[in-house]
């Protein structure tokens, strides 16, 4: 079977997720941005396949912050892989709100996106969106075995890792993360339509309201 033309994002959701707004300070934003680029960046660029662009959210007021536009001065240096900014806010349900209110913040969120988005997905069959949180690494062939594993499988919707490691980052000392529930460290595959309409988009994914409901909306 000739593979699908695809786009996959690997999603990072910087601020505007839970509480306090979803942002609690310069001080804790420049952390993040720290922990991002000491672990996050070389976990991407040791990646075996480049197949992927970084998407990074942040809510409105954040498209002026000095420390965002000098963190995408950073990320847009890095030739390795491609990377995009929007800022709508966060583009999967956020389980901090009620539903309603969840549900239109999340379809605001995905249609104020699509005007950034739309040059980085291209004319492809699928799109992926992998959850990338911003203090999180994943294995280095996670994209290519990700890409594969879909390709092997058209029928399944989405993917998931259920184990991994815990790091303490002052002390490098590591532990086991053997959840009970799924974690977010999944990739949803959207057919293209269905990924660039809002409501179709939350629609297809259930909409789960918490990782651990992913498998239970869609076909894991």
């Amino acid at each position: 079977m000739e593979p699908k033309k695809i786009t996959h994002f690997l999603y990072v959701p910087f601020t505007g997720l839970g509480l306090y707004g979803g942002y609690r300070g310069k001080r804790w934003l420049r952390n993040r941005i720290k922990i991002f680029t000491q672990f996050v960046t070389p976990s991407l660029l040791a990646e075996t396949s480049k197949n992927f662009t970084l998407w990074v959210s942040w809510r409105h007021e954040d498209r002026h912050n000095p420390q965002v536009k000098k963190f995408k001065e950073y990320l847009d240096n890095i030739k390795d892989f491609k990377s995009v900014f929007t800022y709508s806010g966060v583009c999967f349900w956020d389980d901090k709100y009620p539903d309603e209110i969840a549900r239109s913040r999340l379809a605001e969120a995905v249609h104020g996106s699509l005007a950034d988005l739309f040059p980085a997905i291209g004319s492809v069959d699928y799109v992926y969106m992998t959850i990338q949180p911003s203090d999180d690494c994943y294995h280095k062939e996670m994209v290519e075995q990700i890409q594969t594993a879909f390709n092997k499988m058209p029928e399944i919707q989405a993917l998931g890792f259920k184990r991994g490691y815990i790091m303490n980052y002052r002390t490098l000392e590591l532990a086991n993360y053997d959840p009970d529930t799924t974690p977010p460290f999944f990739t949803i595959k959207f057919p293209t339509p269905l990924f660039i309409e809002p409501w179709k988009h939350i629609e297809y994914t259930g909409p789960y309201k918490s990782p651990e409901y992913i498998g239970d909306k869609l076909k894991l």
